[in-house]
């Protein structure tokens, strides 16, 4: 049975200090999947159950430039995936997003976000339990956790108004270490087009500003 609960960093495991190995270029689009990016790009980082379903929907935004599955947000270095799925490395699944501002802003991201999962599961997502597929946000720089904390409260509510009554649990902080997960799991659904796929929304849309829920079309 998956762990639910956080270790302590006493207690987690070591890892190691070599970085995985990854591709130099995203499978899909060709650019690059890790640093250097080019000038003017944002970064951003989000978890929402399995990274293989997530990261594929945002590739497919435009003004995304790049996204890697990874591991973040617990103890353990440079973790294995039989690691993370111990419970014992505190880390999440989450998927980095590398994308222009020019082109499409953290706000069409985070609306991505909370309309694709359901945010008030804690430790799991669907059938997937355990402390690898709790929902997260981690932001890169003071405007994103603003952002992010206010879409946050804004959710909520419509939620609430939606007669969805669970608190949402996602975590809002700042962008800690981000892992890159093996190189069979980036973009694992464009290599494998059947393959498992656990995303799925709550059926109430994110609007920023208007605080009400809906359902989506």
């Amino acid at each position: 049975m998956r762990k639910t609960t956080m270790p302590g960093a006493a207690d987690a495991l070591p890892g190691c200090a070599d970085a995985m190995p990854v591709p130099e270029r995203h499978f899909v689009n060709g650019n690059r999947l890790s640093p250097p990016f080019p000038a003017g790009l944002q970064l951003a980082m989000f978890g929402m159950g399995c990274f293989w379903g997530a990261e594929q929907l945002f590739w497919e935004l435009p003004g995304v430039y790049s996204t890697a599955a990874g591991y973040a947000g617990g103890f353990t270095k440079n973790p294995t995936y039989q690691e993370v799925c111990t419970g014992m490395t505190g880390h999440t699944e989450v998927v980095l997003v590398v994308f222009d501002p020019a082109r499409i802003d953290y706000a069409a991201l985070l609306k991505c976000f909370w309309e694709s999962h359901d945010p008030t599961q804690g430790m799991r997502q669907g059938g997937d339990a355990g402390t690898q597929y709790r929902s997260t946000i981690y932001a890169a720089g003071a405007d994103q956790l603003r952002q992010a904390q206010e879409s946050k409260a804004a959710y909520q509510q419509a939620l609430g108004a939606a007669g969805h009554g669970r608190p949402i649990s996602t975590e809002v902080l700042p962008a800690p270490v981000f892992y890159y997960a093996e190189e069979y799991h980036q973009q694992y659904l464009a290599k494998n087009p059947d393959g498992y796929c656990g995303v799925g929304g709550c059926g109430i849309a994110y609007v920023p500003d208007v605080l009400v829920g809906s359902k989506k079309a």
